[in-house]
């Protein structure tokens, strides 16, 4: 149990992983750790920075004598938009790193499938032992597409309805200021 935890076997293990599936697993890897450290990058953004953007909205907001013409409801709306913006940053690009996994999935498998082809035609049969390398380049790199790609659709859930009761809270508290 404890060479499990050795740095050095954790490390070979992963090594043998990534030769295992190829090139694309390299990409496929690269991908998902910009996707988790965006990821990371949010989940600290709304456990931390996000009550003072909220705050920093109401303070504005608050601070105008002015609630009900027009111009006012024009400034609340920037105010609101610009909450928006700051709780839906970088979703879009983890929900595009979330949407190109499995596609980058797939093109491990063509690859894979290519090499065992390349195989049938250079040796001219179709020797198992020959042809399980390229099987395991086709089926690895789709595993880590899909395991990446499911990881990630949970965590826009959990971000996109952090977003979206940010802007409903920061609404609200403008709408209380009005009425006080």
């Amino acid at each position: 149990m404890l060479e499990v935890l050795n740095p050095a076997n954790a490390f070979d293990s992963i090594r043998q992983f990534l030769q295992a599936g190829g090139d694309v697993l390299m990409v496929i890897m690269v991908a998902t750790f910009v996707m988790w450290a965006l990821i990371l990058e949010r989940v600290i953004f709304f456990s931390t920075a996000a009550g003072g953007v909220k705050k920093r909205a109401v303070r504005t907001w608050s601070n105008r004598r002015d609630h009900a013409s027009w111009y006012a409801l024009a400034v609340r709306d920037k105010l609101l938009s610009e909450v928006k913006i700051a709780a839906n940053q970088n979703i879009t690009m983890i929900k595009g790193l979330v949407a190109i996994a499995p596609l980058l999935g797939l093109l491990g498998t063509v690859t894979g499938m290519v090499e065992v082809f390349n195989v049938m035609a250079v040796t001219g049969s179709s020797n198992a032992r020959l042809m399980a390398g390229g099987i395991s380049k086709a089926t690895i790199p789709t595993m880590a597409g899909l395991v990446a790609s499911l990881s990630g659709i949970l965590m826009i859930n959990f971000l996109e309805a952090n977003a979206r009761r940010t802007v409903a809270d920061t609404a609200d508290e403008l709408d209380k200021t009005v009425g006080d």
